[in-house]
């Protein structure tokens, strides 16, 4: 009987194993390696192929540690892309597709990347101070990114409740910079935001149900309209909040009473 049940356990850990590792894409990643850090274009002829004046097509390319900076990439298609270290600093990235990218301490400050895709896009230590992302999806891992006064009108960060077979999919902004961030009707609905700084950030609208606010800094953010059902706010620092009577279900909020309060 014994022996039966360790053979039921050892099968079920094999079953769950592969999902967990699937969620996790730095699993097993060698960073070093000429894929992850050559590039195999400069930017001569990334600049060529935009000077066709259509939207280039750069999918699965080795670009790591390119400055692309200021190029108009409207449109481009970067899905696959190994974009790590990459400048793309006050490019226009309207509409592009960085699907799937690896765009590890990539920059993105003062970029355009408004109604981009960034979906399962591993993007840690990534810098996007200043940039637009509004009306953008973003289901992309940016761990300790830097989105100090960036811009996410309207965009769409939430959890992806129809694709889970590699894991939840949605943005991941642990422990990231969001000072002065302008998160304004945005999609925040199970978004990772643990110990994200997000001081004086504009929260107004927003829907944040059920998001993961674990040890984060709201100091001084906006809160008129946001929607706080079901968020956990354990060791959240929650003070000199703005608006916070014209806030939706902030009385919902889960672990209220572990929150750092005024």
């Amino acid at each position: 009987m014994i022996r039966v049940l360790g053979l039921a356990v050892a099968a079920l850990l094999l079953a769950t194993v592969p999902s967990v590792v699937a969620q996790d894409s730095m699993v097993g990643v060698d960073l070093n390696s000429p894929k992850m850090t050559m590039a195999e274009m400069s930017r001569d002829d990334v600049a060529a192929l935009v000077a066709k004046g259509a939207p280039v097509n750069l999918a699965g390319k080795r670009l790591s540690g390119l400055d692309l900076s200021g190029l108009d990439l409207t449109g481009a298609n970067f899905r696959g892309a190994y974009l790590n270290k990459t400048s793309f600093s006050n490019c226009k990235l309207d509409k592009a597709i960085l699907d799937q990218a690896w765009g590890l301490s990539a920059s993105f400050e003062g970029a355009s990347l408004r109604g981009a895709s960034l979906v399962a896009s591993q993007m840690r230590g990534a810098n996007f101070k200043g940039a637009d992302l509004s009306g953008a999806r973003i289901t992309a891992d940016l761990t300790n990114s830097n989105f100090a006064a960036a811009r996410f009108n309207g965009a769409d960060l939430s959890a992806d409740m129809k694709n889970q077979s590699m894991g939840l999919m949605r943005a991941v902004l642990r422990s990231a910079r969001l000072e002065g961030a302008d998160f304004s009707d945005a999609n925040l609905s199970r978004t990772m935001l643990e110990f994200a700084v997000m001081k004086d950030a504009n929260l107004s609208g927003a829907n944040l149900f059920g998001a993961e606010l674990g040890g984060a800094n709201l100091t001084g953010a906006r809160l008129a309209g946001a929607d706080f059902d079901q968020a956990d706010v354990t060791s959240a620092i929650l003070q000199k909040l703005k608006d916070l009577d014209q806030a939706r279900n902030f009385d919902k909020v889960r672990n209220l009473k572990r929150a750092f309060r005024d």
